[in-house]
């Protein structure tokens, strides 16, 4: 993967070069119409065996198209010397020279160009990548009979990803993210101001990322600029070992959020959405809540409070060498938040409980009280100020000590939804001053969440592979393995080890 360009590039960069790029999108990679249909289907087989299939190359020096899986193209491009070949699923170029797809910004821009007018004739590109069409546009889509028409077994969305050595661990969390409401509606609807310098920006590649998955194409997509991207903003992951997904999708929403603060995002009426980090970017909106910190001195009970921003929660887990907290205290029933309550059994609420419980500080964390004057010994309690729109759950299955490496494979059980009212500060309050029963409203629904994606790891923490679960529409759920989708079922979501729980808000507030 070459970021810089390639030297080669401009061996191929004489006479009409422009024109004949431009006739092979059109006739072999971007076709839209049905004479391009025909034509590809007709002329794209391998010269040398015959096959339409094994990732096709065609030669942009001559009329050649070989296999890249059986080298075929390898082979014409050493006895003609012709450096680059263009693949036809994707569009990438590939030099034989550097051994590897390279970026050029003016082939870059071809394709683009390509690209588009090859939507627009299929009736897909402006409005379908315009995700808040006018009272017009719905008038003249209502009466196209070839719009895409979004059912319940719609597939749209779903696509695979090529894994581009060790990399399950970014394809699990793109899913997820492609497959995050708001996220999509942003993205499709083109409101990111790039104020960047081209090519560096990670959302302009998710946006175009977005496209690739919205495209209707089922074709596994290879995401190698956004990999790219990753190892250029965030070195800790770059090269081929396995990384951590968790450790990926701080890593990715760091950057995103750094590289989109130039995007104001407005409510309805025009004015700055309101965002307690003072951020107005996308992902702050989602994904960014607010941890409440009441540390209470033992002796004068004066409360301290600090509010800190969070896009994640990190669950520790029974089987840790951390102490957990019992399960299921009191013994309150079968089910907690929808939740299968077995015997000795972990659930997602239990986790909850022991994140948000009092927990005592001790003689060895004393802190200077600042109703005493003096170091007092204190407890410290976390709970929910603000929630965001998406809450995302980091079971910490991997534990690191200098004593200690190794995986924790203790089943936690989690609902479709979920009821974050409990974990509040404001239900902690309400407690406190004895109004909780008169406080909580069985139909207050402002802190209810819906399962809608779920990553999950197997095997160990030396070898393993990570997998996720998405839903598509209400109770439909796929899981993506890389470049493999498959139907699942609520069962296999709700069976699964489970290592990241990505939740949606069931209601939006709105100023």
């Amino acid at each position: 993967m070459s970021p810089a360009g390639c030297p080669h590039v401009n061996g191929y960069k004489v006479d009409n070069w422009k024109q004949n790029l431009r006739v092979i999108y059109q006739c072999f990679v971007w076709s839209s119409t049905a004479e391009t249909r025909r034509r590809k289907a007709k002329s794209c087989i391998c010269h040398m065996c015959g096959a339409h299939l094994n990732r096709l190359h065609s030669c942009l020096y001559c009329v050649f198209f070989g296999c890249f899986t059986k080298k075929h193209i390898h082979e014409h491009a050493k006895n003609k010397r012709h450096n680059l070949a263009i693949d036809l699923l994707y569009g990438g170029i590939y030099c034989f020279v550097c051994q590897d797809y390279i970026y050029d910004k003016d082939m870059e821009q071809i394709a683009k160009e390509e690209q588009r007018k090859a939507w627009k004739l299929q009736g897909i590109g402006e409005k379908y990548t315009t995700w808040e069409p006018t009272k017009r546009e719905l008038e003249l889509l209502r009466h196209n009979p070839k719009r895409r028409k979004i059912t319940t077994n719609c597939t749209i969305g779903l696509r695979g990803l090529i894994n581009l050595g060790n990399t399950c661990f970014m394809n699990c969390i793109v899913q997820a993210l492609t497959h995050t409401p708001l996220l999509r509606d942003f993205f499709l609807s083109d409101r990111h101001k790039c104020e960047m310098q081209s090519n560096s920006c990670l959302v302009c590649e998710m946006s175009q990322l977005f496209q690739e998955f919205y495209s209707g194409h089922r074709s596994p997509h290879i995401p190698f600029r956004l990999l790219h991207l990753v190892w250029t903003h965030a070195r800790h992951l770059a090269g081929y070992e396995q990384q951590d997904a968790h450790e990926f999708l701080i890593a990715a929403l760091d950057v995103l959020h750094r590289h989109c603060k130039g995007d104001t995002i407005r409510d309805d009426n025009g004015k700055k959405a309101n965002n307690p980090n003072h951020c107005n970017c996308i992902i702050d909106q989602i994904f960014t809540g607010g941890l409440q910190s009441d540390v209470t001195c033992q002796v004068c009970h004066g409360v301290s409070t600090t509010i800190d921003p969070f896009w994640d929660i990190s669950l520790d887990l029974p089987g840790s060498s951390t102490p957990f907290w019992p399960l299921s205290p009191g013994g309150d029933g079968g089910t907690v938040n929808g939740e299968s309550h077995l015997s000795g059994s972990t659930t997602l609420t239990d986790c909850l409980r022991r994140f948000t419980r009092p927990e005592h500080l001790g003689s060895g964390a004393k802190i200077k009280c600042g109703g005493c004057h003096s170091y007092q010994e204190s407890t410290k309690q976390l709970t929910m100020k603000k929630l965001p729109i998406v809450a995302c759950f980091h079971l910490k299955r991997f534990e690191h000590s200098a004593k200690l490496r190794r995986k924790i494979t203790t089943y936690v059980s989690f609902p479709l939804e979920l009821d974050m009212t409990p974990f509040m500060a404001s239900s902690k309050e309400s407690r406190m001053n004895g109004q909780y029963q008169q406080t909580v409203d069985v139909l207050n629904n402002d802190n209810k969440y819906s399962l809608f994606a779920v990553v999950n790891h197997q095997g160990t923490l030396e070898s393993g592979h990570y997998t996720s679960f998405i839903r598509q529409h209400k109770d439909q759920w796929f899981k993506c393995d890389d470049a493999i989708i498959t139907k699942a079922s609520i069962k296999d979501v709700l069976d699964s080890e489970g290592y990241l729980l990505f939740y949606h808000k069931q209601f939006l507030e709105y100023e």
